[in-house]
């Protein structure tokens, strides 16, 4: 195997590492927004409504912890399509580059 093909190959893995590293970040943003999605069809249930500040929790209006959750869940899903755009760009890659190891290693 050409040196050119090694950095293709290593260039892969590291390619591959970060596509994992994305992943378990998506998941952990998927998560929280599940979890704000559920307190945002809370909160028109209960009377009275609460947000835990550092090791305290505090009465709050129910209107700003509403907009509070919905402020933090546009946020979330501006961070999921940035890594899911950043996601496709990183497997367009490992594509182009499976590809080119894959011709190199059938010429040889």
């Amino acid at each position: 195997m050409d040196n050119e093909t090694e950095k293709k190959i290593t260039e892969l893995q590291t390619i591959e590492q970060n596509l994992q590293r994305f992943l378990a970040q998506k998941q952990q943003f998927q998560t929280q927004m599940m979890e704000l999605e559920s307190a945002l069809n809370e909160i028109p249930k209960t009377k009275e409504a609460h947000k835990i500040i550092g090791n305290i929790m505090v009465s709050i209006d129910k209107k700003d912890l509403e907009s509070d959750l919905k402020s933090k869940k546009e946020m979330i899903e501006l961070r999921l399509k940035s890594i899911e755009k950043q996601e496709q760009r990183l497997r367009e890659d490992a594509d182009v580059l499976q590809k080119e190891v894959s011709e190199k290693l059938k010429k040889k």
